[in-house]
């Protein structure tokens, strides 16, 4: 292929070629060429231009296929443009002839048709060059559609439109004639041609004025006749024509129309002319006069529907807002009673297209109060029309009748605006004018029950889009319906109304107060049981009680449950109480009391369906049981009446029958299995699907939930893949009609966004029966005793044997005995020859389903060779298309196991299908069926790909356009090939190349497709191959593609774009975003803009802001789902890089809301012909921003968008997004953009956002206010330091949050505020206090509420949500008081002691102080609650029966995830407030309360709380609250919310810091166990540093306190026992006598084994068992230690250290190995690091060293070392320790470098703090002492210098230990100090250890006796004299040296004089030591002298300049 990549076509390769391969290397070059010519150099393709003409032609007469023949045209004209075009002619002339030529052979037919098309491309790109010899052509085009068959015709249509647009004004001569061949066309057979057709009209009314002047009224008929059995698409095509011209007739584009004299149509006139389409259809005037006067007129439903879009086309195209209020008022003259539903239908979808599409919410709200208007003004025409008649008469009265539908549409339409509006409706409500509720509630009581159910509807959308409406409404409704029981309207309106409103509940999370359902109960119950008192509105009363019954059921578990056992009565009274009274009951009564009580049971059924489907947790066997009863009569009385009563009760009775058959369905069928009525329901089924007057139910309702989705592919597109859906099904609704409202009341409580739409009952009850046939079929033994001898029409009969398989399949059942399978076999078989295509699809998934539940693999080959068999012989379309699809079906559910041989069959037999050019229809089924077994096969199909896609290119490249079908199967087999291959097609190998571009070639054969749908699987095919081979896709054509067909009319292209652009944009967002704007660069000679309904330019926003526009017009789910994933996959790719460009979008769409109320011009001047790229983009109108009129839902996502980018910055952006200073300064050197620098845009934002109408916008605004607070609220302001830069935001957040607290503020939108004001006062911006009391006082506002509690009088929506509100308003005090309530930490914060800026007021404590009092009540009283709502299933029968403080009992499940998500913030800020309280109640007095305070301290009941001592209620409290966090700590849900662990942790560590709580947890040893296992528990299973420093502060504080619990014990004894003897008084502590500590119960142990956890984990070599695991050699552990693992086990080791105290004397000797093991293994490896031990390990361990030294220190002075029974334990013990510590030096690491400072400090501190007894024992002291002598020997200054010190505070100590020392190391410290004369020091260290050393000297000096000081004297006096320098030597000494003379000189002249005996001795004996000592103290006498004089000198001279001083 890469040799067709050439200017010239390389023949010489081309002729190697077969005959297929040959096609697509033609095809390949000419898209090479397409793209080359326009970039090629111009003098280039004029050289070349003779040869390249001449291969054209060439190809051209070669019969190229379809899509060769259009890329031919293509070129050959591109050619002509680019190159040199005098010699057009000749080709034009050249293909004139081949048209013109006599040769009608097939073979030649390709090459003319590529004639037509190259016509068509020349005259479109040369246009007026060619205007010399376009009429002859033209004659000759026209003259050939005549004799012309489809394909022909098709392609001269096409040529024409071409030849229109190329020549423009220049072809009017000939407008006339074409207009003449075109009407022909648009009544073809053919679609196809049709569809060509309205283009070609299209194109020419551009020019040609009379098309919409006089021949306006000629064409629109035309148009309606060419809608008759039109498909989609052909309706589509002429719909934009008829609108485009409808709309040019109005309002003329051209101002030539005024020259010529034509007048303009008035909008009247077009809409009579619609009007009377729809009521007439395509026949002429007096035709259809002549039908309606016979009474036979009725038009079809194709051209209603064609009209129906042709409107909606108009209206769009022509936006007027006058247009409205004529339509409305139109609709009453459209209605014939026949088609009420079609008609209702049309116009609403008019009416959605229009005002629900097109409009800005203010334009909708104006629409809303016009519709409302013409609501008032038919209803008050009926109520004139009512007020003449009597009662008999009056509902037959006409205007009635016609009002209904005008109503009906107008309610459905005003209830979808309110809906789409939401919040922002609420001004709708409040504008007097229109009074829209009591316009719609008037309305309920109109006769037809078709205009009072949609009243109700209209009602609850009004209550789902303002949910404070919702309880009103209710209210009004219950109390006019009480007022009116009499009126059999007003009964049937209102409790519609009511049930309506109920439904709407469903949607409102915010719900209605529970006791709505009492109220709707006791109006059920009144209206039951008055039903039989008045028999005019008897059925009346008793539907609308089943009605409100139904409807309370849909408001759950929670509600019904207290009604339910009134329910279960009211069911028992509806029915006999047995089958015997059933008898007795059938033997009286007429048929009128037979139709009231079978609607009444009717309504019963419903309202159990009702509870079965919204209940289910209720249904407990008890229930069932009660339910069944009525059940069983029910299907009693089914049989039985219809013999008696027949036709009388026949409408009744079917309604009946379908109610039981839908419960029966939906309850397990073995809970009535055991039953008699198994077999009544049985009989009663088969009689109901065979009747004879059963009416046929709908093929279209039944048969496609049966077949498989993909399959209905074959049918034609989808509806759910139109946007035109909700009409056009009504086509797919065969004589039954579509759905209404009116059809069973009962869906109006239904969970829907739409209106629900029922079948009639007698459709409704087909489908019930043969769904619960299926359902039953399992379960019975012998079934065939009712179907043996049925003649069943085929259409039912298949369903119900597929149900049967399907329901089996699911149940995983066999199939049971041989003859149940033959049957449903021969059935299914039969089915798949049927000519009813839905019937084959059904039969097809029937069959294959049948094979997997018989699961035999010999029946599967059977069945398959059955179908092989048929097609080889079947010559009929219709058989070979049904046995093609059970092949791929067969495939679906039994997979790729099969044989190869089979599969090989299998595809061979396809294959061949495919390839049957006679039957498109055949090919279409065959490749279907063929891309299932691709899909299904699996690893074995790749034998076959090859082949396969050759077969798929070749009839791509051949099959003509106008059997789209067939190209679409081929596109689903490309599809499926690419799966196959998947992640093969990366390969580099030829063949694997190959295959690769074939898949391209076949991809862009399909993009060139006019089908959509074809269109729309070439991309989701490249879509394939760029997840599997993203290297070979070439995004710089795909993404222009993609873009321009963006804003397609067709649903499907648009989902397949937009699939195709987000799975682009989560690898390349970049390059994608870049392709979208060069595209617009390329067609920038246009005004583009992305959509012809949107205003907004690629150009000016990028891709992204097109996608925001498309995402707000879109009312598909999935595809507004993947618009939105595809902007976050690109705001998560690019957004951090371009910023500004991201924020600035949300910041344009945020600010978009409604600006004109005119709904956007679109300019169809522009609009051509979809091919042409340049043609999707429109012209733009000017506008303040780029967009205009966005919904609230496109400014919510927005608003989210802003969220994001913060959250992606955070997480992968540079630190500068955060830190001012950082950013500015990067700003200057490079030009990178940072979040912090749009501070001011997102606060704007947020700001917007939070006080928008919208209440959805408003909470998302208040999320982005709280999110930009977390993440900005530190970062220091760099130009005012000391400030943040939020602060100069105070004004706007106030601004933002004080809305939010309004009266008439939703309670969510309140709850979202407090969280802000929490988070805004506790982040600590705003220093003026001041400022801050603006929001403090919102909060207090709030409080005050909270307050008034349960008195609230008028509630409007759920109690749960007060439950919200006030735990909001509670959590978000507790989140500030945490500043402000921190233990000892309330002076710190400026905030607390600061007055307000002079006003002298009190600071923030004070203003807070005045709330505490109430607020620590409402915080328990909320505690108390959750502790309530937590307790187990168990104890539920000892819950308060109100509820709690603030839940009632009712509410209690919505409560519970309220209070799940606030009670950590509140528990930690009690505990705070008992910790500043102390525990004591002074605070807490009811008499200090300003304002009265509902809940109760503590304690369910008032008046126990009162009796209680105050330590009780301390002591409830502390339990409270350890309770709660014990519970939550041990909960194993607790992974995933770390802040309540920290919140229960820092609550615990509050309360322990008081003495009380810790006295009553000290007492209690097993709460202290249970707690220090919970948070053992804890340490292990949460990593989280901060969590476990916290646990091991709050188990240091349990310790502590047991200490003091101990120390207290020992005082008491000690004072009470007094002068008794004192071994007694120890025995206190753990262990007692026997020292034993049982693990479980024991603190002590617990604490070690904690403690021992933490140290294992951080110090692995610990243990024996891990010292050899290959974490690092020995000690290596130790270096990579952390800061916060350091102080992890810092904490540990002082937590150990603690526990003797808590022992007594026989338990601190069995716990004391482990602490010293413990201790002396830390040390070991904090001290022996292997070499090269790097220094950051050591500034890690600075902090843990000492710790370890100061718990050793701790255990050694431990009083229980000096009690009498342990002492010698102690001692032994501690004689171990210190010989384990003497061998840390003769370590056998090799060369360890060793902390010799620290194991001396270890060494020290045993000699100093343990008894005489432990160190003075041999050979310990002599060891000691070696490590003493050793360091003395140390070359590092740092050793010495602390070893002399160390040495120092030995001699010092106790005479027992210090003698042997100080006679041990007095000579070698006389010996190194007299050798510094020797070596002078060179280092400030060596100096500090000389002079350390001195130090220890004079300590062992004055340590000696008296008798022997002298002689001591006499040895340091010569030392320090030795340190003296003389005067030559000082002035060069070294700075170390010279300091050392002057500190020996001082010594000198300190010491001699206080021994001066000895010194004056010395200085006798020694003349040369007197002579050093004079000249040093002359020396320094005169440096001081010196000194002085300097210090005067200055003093002497004068300034030269003489300061005046004196003025006077």
């Amino acid at each position: 292929m890469e040799r067709a990549h050439s200017l010239l076509l390389n023949e010489e390769a081309c002729s190697q070629l077969g005959e297929h391969q040959r096609a697509e290397f033609v095809f390949e070059w000419l898209r090479f060429l397409k793209k080359l010519l326009p970039a090629a150099d111009r003098a280039d393709v004029k050289k070349n231009q003779k040869c390249l003409v001449e291969q054209l032609t060439g190809i051209l007469i070669g019969s190229p296929g379809p899509p060769t023949r259009w890329l031919l045209a293509h070129c050959l004209a591109l050619l002509y443009r680019v190159g040199d075009s005098l010699t057009s002619s000749h080709t034009v002339d050249r293909c004139n002839d081949i048209i013109r030529s006599k040769d009608d052979s097939p073979s030649y037919l390709p090459t003319r048709l590529a004639a037509i098309a190259c016509l068509g491309a020349l005259y479109e790109q040369l246009g007026r060059l060619l205007v010399n010899t376009f009429k002859e052509t033209l004659a000759n085009l026209l003259k050939a559609i005549k004799s012309a068959e489809s394909q022909g015709r098709y392609e001269i249509m096409l040529s024409v439109e071409k030849i229109l647009r190329g020549l423009g004004v220049s072809a009017v001569p000939c407008h006339r004639d074409i207009y003449k061949a075109t009407r022909a066309c648009l009544t073809d057979r053919s679609m196809a041609v049709r569809c060509a057709a309205a283009k070609c009209l299209l194109e020419l009314q551009r020019e040609a004025v009379f098309l919409w002047t006089s021949e306006l009224e000629n064409v629109a008929t035309l148009c309606f006749r060419a809608f008759e059995s039109s498909n989609y698409d052909v309706r589509v095509a002429i719909s934009k024509l008829l609108g485009t011209l409808l709309a040019t007739a109005v309002e003329p584009k051209q101002p030539t129309a005024h020259r010529q004299g034509s007048r303009r149509s008035s909008l009247e006139e077009v809409m009579d002319l619609l009007t009377g389409g729809f009521l007439r259809g395509g026949a002429g005037f007096l035709r259809a006069s002549g039908d309606k006067l016979k009474g036979t007129s009725s038009v079809s439903k194709d051209i209603r529907i064609g009209i129906t879009q042709a409107m909606s086309v108009f209206l769009t195209t022509w936006p007027d807002q006058e247009t409205l209020g004529p339509l409305v008022s139109q609709t009453r003259a459209t209605q014939t009673p026949a088609d009420a539903v079609c008609c209702r239908r049309c116009i609403s979808f008019i009416l959605r297209a229009t005002l629900g599409s097109l409009l800005g919410e203010k334009a909708q709200i104006a629409a809303a109060k016009e519709i409302c208007l013409a609501i008032g003004k038919q209803k008050r025409a009926v109520d004139a029309a009512m007020c003449d008649g009597n009662v008999e008469t009056r509902v037959t009265t006409t205007d009635v009748a016609a009002s209904q539908h005008v109503l009906v549409c107008a309610l459905l339409e005003l209830g979808s605006l309110v809906q789409g509006l939401a919040s922002t409706a609420a001004s709708l409500l409040t504008d007097t004018s229109t009074a829209l509720l009591d316009t719609v509630i008037s309305v309920l009581l109109h006769p037809s029950v078709s205009a009072r159910l949609a009243a109700a509807w209209c009602l609850r959308c009004v209550a789902v889009a303002l949910p404070s409406q919702g309880a009103v409404l209710l209210d009004r409704c219950a109390e006019r319906l009480n007022a009116l029981k009499s009126c059999p309207e007003a009964v049937a309106g209102y409790s519609s109304a009511i049930a309506a409103l109920l439904g709407a509940v469903q949607h409102c999370p915010l719900g209605i107060p529970h006791t709505k359902g009492n109220v709707v109960m006791g109006l059920a119950e009144d209206l039951l049981r008055s039903a039989t008192q008045n028999s005019r509105i008897s059925i009346q009363r008793t539907q609308a009680g089943w009605l409100l019954l139904s409807s309370l059921n849909t408001l759950g578990p929670a509600v019904v449950e207290h009604h339910l056992p009134r329910m279960l009565v009211l069911w028992r009274c509806a029915f006999p109480p047995s089958i015997r009274d059933l008898d007795m009951e059938l033997r009286r009564g007429d048929h009128f009391t037979w139709q009231v009580t079978l609607e009444g049971r009717a309504g019963a059924l419903c309202a159990m369906k009702s509870l079965v489907i919204h209940c289910r947790d209720l249904l407990t066997d008890d229930v069932i049981g009660r339910l069944l009863t009525p059940l069983a009569c029910a299907v009693a009385l089914v049989p039985t009446l219809i013999k008696s009563y027949g036709n009388l009760i026949k409408n009744t009775s079917v309604v009946f029958r379908l109610r039981v058959y839908e419960i029966l369905a939906l309850l397990p069928p073995k809970t009535y299995e055991g039953e008699k009525s198994f077999g009544i329901v049985l009989k009663q089924l088969v009689t109901d699907i065979t009747g004879p007057e059963n009416v046929v139910c709908s093929e279209l309702t039944l048969l496609p939930p049966l077949c498989h989705s993909d399959d209905l592919a074959l049918l034609g597109p989808a509806l759910q893949d139109m946007d035109q859906h909700y009409i056009e099904e009504q086509l797919q609704g065969s004589s039954v009609g579509g759905g209404t409202l009116e059809y069973d009341t009962f869906t109006i409580c239904v969970k829907c966004q739409d209106v629900p739409a029922p079948l009639p009952p007698p459709a409704a009850l087909t489908t019930a029966a043969i769904q619960l046939f299926g359902v039953i079929f399992p379960h019975i033994i012998v079934p065939l005793r009712y179907t043996h001898s049925l003649c069943l029409p085929l259409l039912l009969l298949t369903p119900l044997s597929f149900l049967c398989v399907q329901h089996l399949g699911s149940s995983r059942v066999g199939l049971g005995p041989e003859e149940v399978r033959k049957p449903a076999l021969g059935l299914l078989v039969g089915a798949l020859e049927s000519s009813n295509p839905l019937l084959r699809c059904m039969a097809a998934e029937g069959l294959s389903r049948l094979v997997q539940v018989v699961n035999d693999p010999a029946f599967t080959v059977s069945m398959t060779l059955v179908s092989f068999d048929k097609l080889k012989t079947a010559r009929d379309a219709v058989t070979r298309t049904g046995h093609a699809l059970a092949l791929g079906s067969l495939y679906r559910y039994v997979g790729g196991i099969s044989s190869p041989q089979h599969l090989s069959a299998c595809v061979g037999i396809l294959f061949t299908l495919s390839q049957d050019s006679t039957s498109p229809e055949v090919q279409r089924w065959a490749l279907h069926s063929l891309s299932m077994v691709i899909d299904h096969a699996g690893p074995l199909y790749h034998g076959h790909v090859e082949a396969s896609f050759t077969l798929v290119l070749r009839l791509l490249l051949s099959i003509p356009p106008t059997h789209v079908e067939v190209h679409q199967s081929l596109g689903r087999c490309l599809n499926a090939l690419v799966t196959t291959l998947g992640p093969d097609l990366q390969g580099e190998g030829q063949s694997v190349s190959a295959l690769r571009t074939s898949c391209l070639v076949g991809c862009a054969v399909m993009q060139d497709s006019p089908d959509c749908l074809v269109e729309a699987q070439a991309i989701s095919c490249l879509q394939q191959l760029h997840m599997f081979a993203p290297r070979h896709v070439n995004l710089a054509s795909l993404v222009p593609s993609l873009c321009v067909n963006l804003c397609s009319s067709y649903l499907s292209l648009r989902r397949a774009v937009v699939a195709c652009l987000r799975q682009l944009a989560q690898k390349e967002a970049l390059e994608v975003s870049e392709h979208a704007v060069a595209l617009v660069k390329e067609l920038s000679p246009i005004v583009t803009s992305v959509s012809s309904s949107t205003d907004v330019t690629i150009k000016e926003v990028g891709l992204e802001g097109a996608l925001f526009s498309l995402l707000d017009r879109e009312s598909d789910p999935r595809l507004c789902q993947d618009i939105q994933e595809t902007l976050v996959h690109m705001m998560s790719s690019i957004a951090t890089g371009k910023l500004a460009h991201w924020l600035k979008l949300c910041k344009d769409v945020l600010s978009a809301s409604a600006e004109s109320t005119a709904p956007v011009e679109t300019n169809q001047e522009e609009e051509g012909e979809r091919d042409d790229d340049a043609s999707v983009f429109h012209t733009t109108s000017e506008s303040s921003g780029p967009f205009t009129n966005l919904r609230w839902s496109t400014r919510v996502f927005a608003v989210e968008c802003v969220c994001r980018i913060i959250a992606l910055c955070e997480s992968h952006g540079h630190p500068a997004h955060f830190d001012m200073a950082l950013a500015q300064e990067h700003r200057l050197h490079e030009s990178t953009d940072f979040l912090v620098l749009h501070l001011a845009a997102l606060i704007r934002m947020a700001f917007m956002a939070a006080t928008d109408h919208s209440d959805k916008l408003r909470l998302s605004g208040l999320q982005t206010l709280l999110v930009i607070i977390r993440k900005f609220a530190a970062i220091p302001e760099p130009e005012f330091p000391g400030h943040v830069i939020l602060e100069q935001y105070q004004a706007n957040v106030g601004a933002a949050l004080r809305p939010a607290f309004t009266a008439d503020a939703p309670p969510d939108v309140t709850a979202k505020a407090c969280q802000v004001c929490s988070a805004w006062i506790a982040s600590g911006v705003v220093s003026d206090l001041r400022d801050l009391r603006r929001v403090h006082q919102l909060l207090a506002s709030s409080l005050v509420k909270v307050q008034a509690g349960k008195e609230v009088p008028s509630q409007l929506y759920n109690e749960g949500t007060s439950t919200m509100e006030t735990l909001a308003v509670l959590k978000a005090w507790a989140e500030v008081s945490h500043c402000w309530l921190i233990p000892g930490e309330q002076a710190a914060s400026p905030l607390l002691e600061e007055d307000c800026g002079g006003a002298g007021g009190p600071g923030l404590l004070t203003l807070v102080q005045t709330d505490l009092a109430t607020l620590s009540r409402l915080w328990l009283a909320a505690l108390q609650d959750y502790v309530l709502l937590t307790l187990p299933q168990d104890y539920s029968a000892q819950l308060p029966a109100t509820g709690g403080t603030f839940y009632t009992a009712e509410t209690a499940e919505q409560a519970r995830p309220h209070y799940c998500s606030s009670w950590a913030p509140i528990l930690h800020a009690t505990a705070l407030w008992l910790n500043s309280t102390g525990f004591i109640m002074v605070d807490d007095s009811p008499a200090n309360l300003s304002r009265p305070v509902t809940p109760t301290s503590m304690g369910q009941s008032t008046s126990l709380a009162s009796v209680k001592s105050p330590e009780d209620i301390s002591s409830d409290r502390l339990h409270l609250i350890l309770g709660i966090s014990v519970e939550f700590l041990c909960s194993p849900h607790s992974h995933d919310q770390m802040e309540n662990i920290s919140s229960c942790l820092q609550a615990l560590q509050a309360l322990l810091e008081v003495s009380w709580p810790r006295s009553k947890v000290g007492n209690d040893q097993v709460l202290s166990v249970e707690l220090l296992s919970v948070l053992h528990r804890l340490i292990v299973t949460r990593e989280a540093p901060g969590v476990q420093l916290a646990v091991l502060e709050l188990v240091r504080q349990v310790v502590c306190a047991a200490q003091e619990h101990v120390k207290e014990k020992r005082h008491s004894a000690e004072v009470d026992d007094g002068a008794a003897e004192k071994e007694t008084v120890p025995e206190f502590g753990e262990g007692r006598d026997t020292g034993g500590l049982v693990p479980g119960r024991s603190l002590v142990f617990g604490a070690l084994e904690l403690c021992l956890c933490v140290l294992v984990r951080k110090l692995p070599q610990l243990s024996p068992k891990l010292a050899g695991s290959p974490s690092g050699g020995q000690g290596g552990s130790s270096l990579s230690l952390s800061d916060s693992d350091c102080r992890q086990v810092a904490a540990a080791l002082a937590i150990l250290s603690d526990l003797p105290s808590i022992c007594s004397p026989d338990g601190s000797v069995s716990i004391l190995p482990t602490l010293m093991y413990l201790l002396m293994g830390v040390l070991r490896e904090l001290v022996q690091q292997p070499c090269g031990g790097g220094a950051g390990g050591g500034e890690a361990l600075g902090l843990v060293v000492p710790a370890a030294l100061q718990a050793l220190r701790a255990v050694l002075s431990s009083p229980m070392s000096r009690s009498e029974k342990s002492r010698g334990a102690w001692a032994h013990l501690l004689r171990c320790a210190l010989n384990t510590l003497l061998d840390f030096w003769d370590s056998g690491t090799p060369n360890p470098v060793v902390d010799e400072v620290s194991l001396l400090t270890a060494l020290t501190i045993f000699l100093l703090t343990a008894s005489p007894e432990v160190t003075t024992a041999q050979p310990l002291q002599t060891r000691c002492i070696d490590k003493f002598k050793a360091s003395l020997e140390s070359k590092d200054p740092v050793v010495l210098s602390r070893s002399y010190q160390l040495m120092m505070s030995v001699f010092q100590s106790k005479t027992g230990v210090a003698v042997p020392f100080i006679q041990g190391l007095g000579s070698c410290v006389v010996g190194h100090l007299q050798g510094v004369e020797r070596r002078r020091p060179q280092s400030s260290k060596e100096l500090q250890a000389i002079q350390d050393g001195v130090r220890a000297l004079e300590s062992l000096v004055f340590a000696a006796d008296e008798m022997h000081r002298p002689q001591l004297v006499a040895i340091l006096l010569p030392i320090l004299i030795s340190f003296l320098l003389d005067e030559n030597a000082l002035s060069s000494a070294p700075a170390p040296a010279r300091t050392l003379h002057e500190s020996a000189l001082q010594d000198l002249m300190r010491i001699g004089p206080q021994h001066s005996s000895v010194f004056k001795a010395l200085m006798a004996s020694s003349p040369h030591m007197k002579a050093r000592l004079e000249a040093a103290v002359k020396g320094n006498q005169e440096s001081v002298n010196a000194k002085a004089t300097q210090l005067q000198v200055p003093s002497k001279t004068s300034p030269s300049i003489q300061l005046k001083t004196n003025f006077l």
